[in-house]
């Protein structure tokens, strides 16, 4: 069978506009994105390099710069946060670590009673989170 030379595929001219709405609407959508809120808890955990990692279980807490005290997404107080932790260490038959993911701005004093109330729980291994930082760059 022969074809055509002469047939065209597109018998109408190119339509720019829907394709140049379609642009629009998705750098809006970029755009308005950007400016939503980012879940989680506003923290500025202080920086170390080098440090290991913990090799058994973890439980994790978290701590903001108005010490309120997070645990599982939610803000929580001293006694419901001790029975949480009681909880995780029943549950499990390791010990338990547990990492405290606090703001450079937390007072000492608050972690060590953190640490201590851990301790009551079972729980000997307290970790403090910190974020890896930045190495300068070598000289030359």
């Amino acid at each position: 069978m022969k074809f055509p030379r002469d047939a065209k595929i597109l018998r109408s001219h190119f339509d720019v506009a829907p394709f140049a709405a379609v642009f629009f609407l998705l750098l809006m959508f970029l755009m308005l994105s950007g400016l939503l809120p980012t879940p989680g808890i506003p923290l500025a955990p202080p920086t170390a390099d080098q440090l290991p990692g913990p090799d058994k279980p973890t439980v994790a807490m978290a701590v903001d710069a108005s010490e309120n005290l997070y645990y599982d997404n939610s803000i929580v107080t001293e006694g419901v946060l001790i029975n949480y932790l009681m909880v995780a260490n029943r549950t499990t038959r390791t010990p338990l670590t547990l990492i405290i993911h606090a703001d450079k701005n937390v007072s000492y004093g608050t972690l060590a009673h953190l640490s201590l109330v851990a301790r009551r729980c079972g729980i000997t291994n307290c970790w403090l989170a910190t974020m890896p930082g930045i190495e300068p760059a070598a000289k030359p």
